[in-house]
């Protein structure tokens, strides 16, 4: 692909460069933006440069946040003493999206992944341990991706609670070695309302 402008050509290898965009998407993007008004390209270049110098995660469920503490934590209508664990941002996105939960969350950023050289001192685990002891936490929802990965994080967390803490882990909507994120909202709203005691999960 030839381009008369390497104006043009820096801006579609930027593009390119966004996970799932090849140069051909990318150069699309690129005449998109030619077409439109100074001002509205400035906007989105302004728009794109403040999500990614101002915004900030959460001091207490390590979610992005536009302040110290998220907008789902700072939600005095949900309940506080009840925490879903996820992997990732985009699974507390695509949970949010059933509207089946009314709790807050606690963001890992990952799983234990010996192979991948991930372990539980690189993962938010200790900040879980610490929220559980300070805020009296209820009860602890699991909704880790169906991996292997995600049952041994689960499994290694498990022990690291309150004898006293409920633990439960969403259904198996999800097939074994699926990932969350990409599951339909009506799978994953069933599998909240239909979690399970982490007992019957671990001794599968």
């Amino acid at each position: 692909m030839e381009f008369s402008s390497a104006l043009l050509e820096n801006a579609v290898n930027e593009f390119a460069k966004l996970p799932g965009i090849g140069r051909k998407t990318a150069l699309r993007l690129v005449l998109h933006l030619l077409k439109q008004e100074p001002e509205e390209v400035g906007h989105f270049s302004e728009v794109v440069n403040r999500m990614r110098t101002e915004i900030q995660f959460c001091q207490r469920c390590h979610n992005v946040a536009d302040a110290d503490i998220c907008s789902i934590c700072s939600n005095s209508s949900r309940k506080q003493d009840v925490i879903c664990v996820v992997e990732n941002i985009r699974d507390v996105i695509a949970l949010e999206s059933t509207q089946q939960f009314n709790g807050t969350y606690h963001v890992l950023g990952g799983v234990i992944s010996p192979l991948d050289g991930i372990g539980p001192s690189q993962l938010n685990i200790d900040t879980l341990a610490h929220r559980i002891g300070k805020e009296g936490t209820v009860e602890i929802i699991f909704a880790l991706s169906p991996t292997i990965q995600g049952d041994t994080t689960i499994y290694y967390i498990q022990k690291k609670l309150p004898a006293t803490t409920k633990v439960t882990t969403i259904a198996r909507g999800i097939a074994f070695g699926g990932e969350l994120e990409y599951a339909d909202e009506m799978t994953l709203a069933r599998s909240l309302q239909n979690r399970l005691p982490i007992e019957s999960y671990v001794s599968r």
